[in-house]
């Protein structure tokens, strides 16, 4: 198990995950023909070429997912019960192919749960970082998390 017990968490406690992932071009290609999501934004470098980014950007849902992916290890990995819900989630700067993202993760609040003694309700806030330590990605993210088990 690698995750976090609830009874382990402290409200401003913050993790700074060690995986780091380069963002391909095949990534993100692939992301957006699986989603069949259309957006000349992500597939149609001629098209960019006119935009101020110039290029094609990452599709801000596989930003998101790899943010939330990469923590899962040192977070809830074996711990959660359920993903409750993603919130705020916002991308304040586009990820390029080739950027290499990290990914900090800050417990910004803890209930106990009502209805299951057995666990509490987590919000956690992702920030993905690009190599030149630029914000691109953030959200809120609430879950079911187990405590610890009384033979632990």
């Amino acid at each position: 198990m690698a995750g976090i017990w609830f009874d382990d968490m402290e409200v401003g406690q913050v993790i700074d995950h060690p995986i780091r992932r380069t963002v391909t071009e095949t990534d993100n290609v692939m992301f957006t023909c699986m989603t069949h999501n259309p957006a000349q934004l992500h597939l149609d470098e001629e098209y960019m070429k006119g935009t101020e980014f110039g290029t094609r950007i990452v599709n801000s849902c596989f930003t998101l997912s790899v943010m939330v992916g990469i923590s899962v290890n040192d977070t809830t990995l074996g711990t959660a019960v359920a993903n409750l819900g993603w919130d705020e989630v916002r991308f304040p700067k586009p990820l390029f192919h080739g950027d290499t993202i990290r990914i900090e993760t800050e417990i910004v609040s803890l209930r106990e749960s009502k209805s299951r003694p057995n666990a509490g309700i987590v919000t956690f806030e992702h920030r993905a970082f690009n190599q030149h330590g630029d914000l691109v990605a953030s959200c809120k993210r609430s879950g079911l998390q187990m405590k610890r088990p009384a033979d632990n």
